[in-house]
């Protein structure tokens, strides 16, 4: 028998790649399921950017392995995109490493910074990667609570009180994921405060920066961030390129250069052409995000109705890509009230359970869907 490493045994599968084969085999059996999900947009980049792609193939050097760094006008478009949208000057030769999606990069830090033993601080609730990477590098996760009445922000009074002296890493991302969250620059600033009393890498995840939110802000808008923080960003959500697999991670040189070290023996560089896709989005000026936004802020007000007709009642004060709604009371489970509704009413709706324990007693609905199935779903009930 080959058996397989000991550090498999603390996760398990991500739970949208079992759940979407459940998905996939009821729409095998002929049912026509909604799924509101997960957050994978359906809108497709902007023309300039797939213009772009296709341009580059006839470039000499597009099909040879790439920078680890990434393209030199890759890094200068996410610098700009910085500055122009936050006011963060960053230095593109050395403060940001491009990603092949942020995802990786949650790895990547981990490797990078957590010996077997460290402590994590992670958001509950919060993206489940942040546990499961935690895991698989034998680091010690450590939640720390969001909740509704604080506005899904840290306690700090709380977080003072918890055993600080082994954490080495801190998990945040405003806009907050699942809730919709928007934090504030003076919680940042608090954040970082903590950070620096505490000897803490601060990590902000911020994909959901420019859907539905009139305020887009960095974590290294305050002053001092990058003494002790990461930015992790992402042109999935923001110019709907999920599946091309770009990101990135942002802050002080010396600890994108550890990040480096480690992703550099972990793949040979992002394909020429999605960079080059990549620079041209990062070119689009303020009324891609507005158009995009008409579109989200339809399907929102149709979301919110679908979540009324399930008694639930919708964090109103959430933006980003999802809603985030609290059950009727009486309910026990999120996770059997979701799969009452798929398999009655063949809608799928992610469970707050997912994002951990405080996640019970919510739902949250992608708003990846077009506005006439919202409102077919609304209509089944």
């Amino acid at each position: 028998m080959i058996t397989t490493a000991k550090r498999l045994d603390v996760v398990e599968e991500y739970y949208f790649s079992s759940k979407l084969r459940e998905v996939r085999q009821l729409q095998s059996e002929g049912k026509p399921i909604i799924n509101m999900g997960i957050g994978s947009p359906d809108l497709n980049p902007s023309k300039a950017v797939v213009e772009a792609v296709v341009s580059a193939m006839q470039d000499e050097n597009a099909h040879q392995y790439q920078s680890y760094q990434g393209l030199p006008e890759l890094r200068k478009g996410m610098a700009d995109f910085y500055q122009h949208n936050y006011g963060v000057a960053l230095n593109p030769a050395n403060e940001i490493l491009p990603l092949m999606g942020s995802k990786e990069g949650i790895m990547h830090i981990s490797l990078a910074f957590l010996n077997e033993g460290d402590h994590v601080l992670i958001p509950n609730p919060g993206y489940p990667t942040y546990t499961s990477v935690t895991n698989l590098v034998g680091a010690v996760p450590v939640y720390y609570d969001l909740k509704e009445d604080n506005n899904w922000e840290p306690d700090f009074e709380a977080l003072e009180k918890l055993e600080l002296e082994k954490v080495k890493i801190m998990w945040l991302g405003y806009p907050h994921m699942p809730t919709g969250a928007r934090g504030s620059l003076a919680l940042f600033e608090k954040l970082v405060a903590f950070a620096k009393k505490h000897s803490i890498l601060l990590i902000n995840d911020n994909p959901y920066s420019f859907v539905l939110n009139d305020k887009p802000m960095s974590l290294l808008q305050v002053e001092g961030a990058k003494d002790v923080a990461l930015e992790l960003n992402s042109l999935s959500k923001t110019f709907n390129m999920a599946g091309w697999r770009v990101g990135m991670v942002l802050g002080n040189a010396a600890i994108i250069d550890a990040v480096l070290k480690v992703k550099s023996n972990m793949d040979s560089g992002m394909f020429y052409g999605i960079q080059k896709g990549a620079v041209a989005a990062l070119n689009c000026d303020k009324s891609w995000f507005e158009e995009q936004n008409v579109i989200y802020r339809r399907r929102r007000e149709l979301t919110n109705k679908l979540a009324e007709k399930l008694g639930c009642k919708v964090y109103a004060e959430g933006v980003g890509l999802f809603v985030w709604a609290k059950l009727p009371e009486g309910i026990a489970s999120a996770e059997d009230f979701i799969d009452q509704i798929l398999y009655e009413k063949h809608i799928f709706i992610t469970p707050g359970t997912i994002f951990g324990s405080n996640g019970e007693g919510y739902i949250r609905f992608a708003l990846c869907v077009k506005e006439e199935k919202i409102q077919e779903a609304i209509e089944r009930f």
